[in-house]
């Protein structure tokens, strides 16, 4: 592949939807992780923030970018829904 092929390849990858959902997702996951790690005083560690971000505000946050309401009792928080 030729360096203006791959450029050119680089630059569609970056330009897709699908990266640019998952730097989104990125986004969310790293405020989630400062906003706790401020509440107990210490940096939690991207992985726990990964893991609760999952589980407490993901479906919320895909649904409120798809425009829809969010399935099941989701508790979205800091994330752009009202927290139970």
């Amino acid at each position: 592949m030729s360096d203006q092929s791959a450029q050119e390849h680089d630059n569609m990858f970056h330009k897709s939807a699908l990266y640019q959902e998952f730097l989104a997702e990125r986004a969310e996951i790293l405020r989630h992780k400062w906003i706790e790690s401020e509440k107990v005083g210490h940096d939690i560690g991207f992985e726990k923030a990964l893991l609760d971000w999952i589980v407490k505000h993901r479906a919320g946050w895909r649904a409120l970018r798809q425009n829809k309401p969010p399935s099941g009792n989701d508790n979205t928080g800091h994330n752009g829904l009202a927290a139970a």
